[in-house]
């Protein structure tokens, strides 16, 4: 069972198969092609876009078909090591296509261009470019230097960069949904992730810039935002600057300082017509307040992705994620009283270091005990540079992490068949993103719960529409819908 195209309801690209690659539309005056592909996670997505409008201000128009650009950049993730294996491959292919294009550059971006910077570079001789993610400003002058026949890099992490100023090109896409970044880094330090390292430290955008952006998106024709970050609860703009200075900022800025929840509310006033979402969310910084906006705006989607990771207590302790099963619990359990019709989905690690059974069970039973609409379920495998990788040992065996896997993606299969019969017999508001793939005469949309739904088309419909839709009847991830009479 491919356990993806069933309980992942929302655009997630599997960093462990190709990425994808999109094109914008093209200014006449430019001359020169950039091939753009993406891995991994939304926030990759949504840096390509940075990319494509630093670079498209430097005469490149973006391609869809490799073999007639004259730069190709990968924006990679370091999250899985599939991943990794993945960009190799890619990265080889390239290489011999270069040998027929010896004036062709290419370029790797994102986590693994600041983790392998040496590997790429010396060691493998694949690429041209390494830039890591807070050093996009600085492409054209890394493509000057690799012009003049030098290897380019520029991987140094920032405690100010959120590119606030610019304005994303929105590649490919609906033109119906877009993600707009809030937050980069992260200070957390999960013992399995390696993001702190490769993102460096969690600092905010100005508030003001994601209202001008957000206002923007709703006067081209967007319908709906997602607000994005590794942490997005954690925001807490006070003037600029990372969030673990936020103790030596003036009693003014303390005073004047936006966290999440202020955020919300400016956002879903400045532009009430369109829907809000947002992602990533962490539970130890997750506040009531939050739950308290989305149950005050219409506009604010009644759905949260809360990555709990694992239900087990010692779990939890060693990967130092800074809440206990108990609590929570105890935060859904609020949620959901301020909310009743709010949905949640899930990350989770399957089989990491001295996972017991017990810990296995307690992970089962906090899944029925939450029953998530859909998430997200991985084996655990070891990251390079990380403290997991440092100080402890992947010891579960292969074949104990699949067995547990599999029971995990199978409970998850029988909760999201539960929450999608929960919303049967009930009228929905879908938002059409697009053409179903199964059947080309009907629409697919989702409701504020994110859940995706399949409806006939009606004369007059079209995508960027809200449509008021009667759900009769869901598979195991989709609901089945008629427009309201």
């Amino acid at each position: 069972m491919n356990f993806k195209t069933i309980i992942v309801q929302e655009k997630y690209i599997d960093e462990t198969k190709q990425g994808e690659a999109f094109a914008i539309a093209e200014r006449p005056e430019n001359s020169k092609k950039l091939f753009l592909e993406s891995y991994g996670c939304q926030m990759n997505f949504s840096d390509s876009e940075i990319v494509a409008s630093i670079l498209n201000e430097q005469g490149y128009n973006t391609t869809l078909k490799v073999e007639e650009a004259d730069l190709i950049l990968l924006n990679t993730c370091s999250i899985r090591e599939k991943a990794e294996q993945t960009v190799r491959m890619r990265l080889s292919q390239f290489k011999n296509l270069k040998k027929e294009k010896p004036n062709m550059t290419v370029g790797v971006l994102g986590c693994m261009a600041e983790r392998l910077k040496t590997k790429f570079l010396e060691e493998e001789q694949l690429v041209d470019l390494v830039v890591g993610p807070d050093a996009y400003r600085d492409l054209p002058n890394l493509l000057k230097e690799t012009e003049d026949g030098r290897d380019a890099i520029n991987v140094i992490l920032s405690k100010e960069e959120t590119y606030a100023d610019i304005n994303p090109v929105r590649l490919g896409g609906n033109g119906v949904t877009a993600f707009v970044t809030i937050t980069r880094g992260c200070d957390n330090m999960c013992t399995f992730c390696v993001v702190p390292f490769t993102r460096g430290r969690e600092r905010s955008r100005d508030p003001h810039s994601i209202i001008k952006e957000c206002q923007d998106l709703l006067n081209n024709g967007y319908k709906e935002i997602t607000l994005l970050g590794q942490n997005v609860d954690s925001y807490l703009w006070y003037g600029g600057g990372p969030k673990k200075d936020f103790d030596k900022a003036s009693e003014m800025q303390k005073a004047t300082a936006v966290n999440f929840a202020q955020l919300l509310d400016l956002v879903a006033k400045a532009v009430p017509e369109m829907r809000i979402r947002f992602s990533t969310s962490n539970p130890q910084d997750m506040s009531l307040e939050v739950f308290r906006m989305i149950a005050k705006h219409d506009n604010i989607c009644k759905y949260v992705h809360l990555p709990v990771q694992s239900g087990s207590n010692n779990m939890l302790l060693a990967m130092n994620r800074q809440h206990t099963r108990e609590e929570y619990l105890d935060l859904i359990k609020k949620a959901k009283e301020i909310v009743p019709d709010i949905a949640f989905s899930q990350d989770m690690i399957i089989g990491f270091c001295n996972e017991t059974e017990q810990d296995h069970q307690d992970t089962l039973s906090l899944m029925k005990e939450v029953e998530y609409d859909y998430g997200y379920m991985f084996a655990y495998s070891e990251r390079p540079g990380t403290p997991a990788h440092k100080k402890m040992e992947d010891n579960i065996p292969a074949d104990v992490k699949q067995k547990r896997l599999a029971e995990v993606i199978a409970l998850q299969g029988e909760l999201s068949r539960k929450r999608m019969e929960s919303y049967v017999g009930r009228h929905h508001q879908v938002l059409i993103e697009g053409i179903s793939r199964k059947n080309k005469n009907q629409w697919k949309g989702r409701n504020s719960q994110n859940a995706v739904c399949v409806f006939d088309m009606l004369e007059g419909q079209k995508i960027g529409d809200i449509v008021d839709v009667f759900v009769y009847g869901n598979t195991q991830g989709t609901l089945l819908g008629r427009t309201a009479e």
